[in-house]
Order: C-alpha cells, then sequence, then structure tokens
C-alpha cells in the first residue's frame, strides 16, 4: 500500500461518497443491456471503489480487476516514499544535479507538481522535510515549536524552483531535497483507472480513491451520479453530509484542516503547512471542494486553495475561472461561497 510522508493522507477522509452513488440503491431498473460492476480494493495506505456499467458483453469473462490492480500497483512502485525501491526515494536519495532518468507517469506527477506549485505558491512537493520538522510525519505529533532559524533554514533548501525537468529526466539543485506526490498521487492514480477504463470502451463509471473521485457518463435511466461534501462541523466521531451534487463528468476532491491537528502549549497546530512561511495554517477556511477534468489537478488545487486561506482562495478561483465550493467557520457558524464557475452545479 501506498503512504505518504506528508500529513496530506487527510484527503481520503474529507470526501463522501452518497450513499446514492456508491450502492446503487435506485429502485428504478437498470437498461437490460447494462449490467453493473463494483470493483473494490486497498492502495496508497486507503481504499478505492470503482462502479461502472456497461454491456454485459463487454463484462464477460474481463480482467478488469486485476487490470486495475496492476495499474494500481505500478503507481505505488513509482510514488510512494515507503517502499526503498521507488522511483520516488531514487530520485530523493539522488545528489544535486544529477539527472535520473524518470517513467512517464511520474513526468506526468512532477510536471502537474510543478505547475501547482508555481501558479499557487501554496502547494509545495518538496516540503515533506518541513512536515516532518514540524513532527507531522507518519505516527508523530508535535512536541515543540521549530525555532524560526531552523524554519529559515528549511525554506532556503525546499522548493519546486529547485527542480529541473528536462527530456533527459528530473533533477535538484541542492542536495537532501526531497519529493512527496500526496497531493497529486492519488488523483493521478484516479486519473490512470478511468483513461484504463475508457480504453476498454467503458464510458459510465465513477471512480474512487480514498473520497477523492473521478465521475463519467451516466447511471442506468441517464440518472446521474449524485456525490456529497462532508459537514466539516459535525459532531466527533460522525460523518454527516453538508451538500449533494450532481456534476456529470468530472474529478472531484476535497481538502479541509478539520481532521488532522495537535494541541500544543495551548495552540492549535493544523499539518496543512504555508511553505512560504513554514508555519501551519491558521485561518478560518474549513473545506475546499474544486471541480476538475483531471482528478490529480483537483487533488492538488484543493490542498493549495486551502493553504491560501479563504479570501485568496476566492480571488484565486475567480481569477482562474475554477469550480470552486468553500465553507468557512465564522462566529455565526458556518458560511459557504461558491465561486462563478461552479454555480452551474448547484
Amino acid at each position: 500500500m501506498m503512504h505518504f510522508r506528508s500529513g496530506n493522507a487527510f484527503l481520503s477522509f474529507i470526501l463522501v461518497i452518497c450513499l446514492m452513488a456508491l450502492t446503487g440503491c435506485d429502485n428504478a431498473p437498470s437498461k437490460p443491456q447494462q449490467q453493473e460492476l463494483l470493483l473494490q480494493g486497498k492502495t496508497m495506505g486507503t481504499t478505492y471503489n470503482i462502479k461502472l456499467y456497461a454491456p454485459e458483453q463487454k463484462l464477460k469473462n474481463n480482467t478488469l480487476h486485476s487490470d486495475i490492480e496492476a495499474a494500481l500497483k505500478d503507481v505505488n512502485q513509482s510514488m510512494s516514499t515507503y517502499i526503498p525501491n521507488s522511483e520516488i526515494n531514487q530520485f530523493n536519495r539522488l545528489g544535486a544535479d544529477e539527472v535520473m532518468p524518470i517513467s512517464d507517469d511520474f513526468r506526468v506527477v512532477v510536471a502537474e507538481s510543478i505547475r501547482l506549485g508555481f501558479a499557487t505558491k501554496t502547494l509545495d512537493v518538496t516540503m515533506g522535510p518541513l512536515i516532518d520538522l514540524w513532527g507531522f510525519g507518519p505516527d508523530k505529533k508535535p512536541t515543540q515549536r521549530p525555532s524560526q532559524e531552523a524554519l529559515d533554514s528549511m525554506i532556503a533548501n525546499i522548493g519546486v524552483d529547485k527542480l529541473t525537468l528536462s527530456e533527459q529526466g528530473l533533477s535538484k539543485s541542492v542536495a537532501g531535497l526531497e519529493l512527496s506526490f500526496s497531493a497529486t498521487a492519488k488523483g493521478f492514480g484516479i486519473d490512470k483507472v478511468a483513461e484504463l477504463l475508457e480504453q476498454k470502451g467503458i464510458t459510465d463509471y465513477m471512480v474512487e480513491i480514498g473520497g477523492e473521485m473521478r465521475i463519467a457518463g451516466h447511471k442506468p435511466n441517464d440518472k446521474a451520479w449524485v456525490i456529497a461534501i462532508e459537514q466539516p462541523d459535525a459532531p466527533k466521531g460522525e460523518r454527516r453530509i453538508h451538500r449533494t451534487l450532481e456534476l456529470g463528468s468530472m474529478g472531484i476532491a476535497t481538502s479541509g484542516d478539520y481532521r488532522i491537528f495537535y494541541e500544543m502549549d495551548g495552540e492549535v497546530y493544523t499539518h496543512l503547512i504555508d511553505p512560504q512561511t513554514g508555519m501551519p495554517i491558521k485561518h478560518d477556511l474549513v473545506s475546499v471542494t474544486v471541480l476538475h477534468p483531471s482528478a490529480m489537478t483537483a487533488d492538488g488545487l484543493a490542498t493549495a486553495l486551502t493553504v491560501m486561506g479563504t479570501e485568496r482562495a476566492k480571488a484565486y478561483a475567480k481569477a482562474n475561472n475554477l469550480p470552486v465550493y468553500l465553507i468557512s467557520k465564522t462566529a455565526d457558524g458556518l458560511k459557504t461561497y461558491s465561486s462563478p464557475a461552479f454555480a452551474p452545479y448547484l
């Protein structure tokens, strides 16, 4: 299974699937020629659920499940920091200015991660060591606040500007620079599976990994896929639906800071860290949902906008025509915002 150094594994818990979408509890009969198939398993330290509809002939003697498992295993082998000989760990052990040839999948993820890093300034796939410095690495929690000197030194030695992607491969200008794709690899895995289904002529599906998803086509009788955004202020131990959405064919990811945090010296520290300041975020934005044709891009943007905070996230979504739904905490309770591009989905 894939696990990640970064605390961003919280993403797998934020977006819930509406029961209608996952269980298909409609009473309406399916079209005779359509067969329903539900595939489930484990990957990337979480679970996956794939539901699809296709003509019976397409699914007869199919190898879909094994093909999907193989595709996700390849993503794991490439991008898991918990596999010693994974592609990402090979790069993380690389010295400064050494060029490492990389696979096509790795290139796709690193290229989009770099693009989003420069575009947002708040998504940084090199800041795993900064997250560790705060104590949000695997199975850890903060015990003391890092000194400003340690933070300044760390900030100076991370950043996507220190990565160079070329035809020959990938290199870094700073020794010790490490990658963690916790905000993009899960979405990439979803896209990978969706592309595999489409190559097999399957166009009505829902692919979910750890809460993020991509949907396409329809359920039987032209019924839309229905998904749900989680209520961020639900009582501890409970999970409630904030609202449901019908999206058509789309990738969707939700990020928030209300699941993973610690209290230390009377202060609350979230695991989401601003790479520009080196500090855990402290603002009122508790949930960000992003729609994008690519689940990978939606995944990365959801994290980036959460780090921005409400007002910056609003401005960024509007300037870039992004379908974004925000939930913020106020003295009067939760306040929601939907960007102009999100309006058609409400």
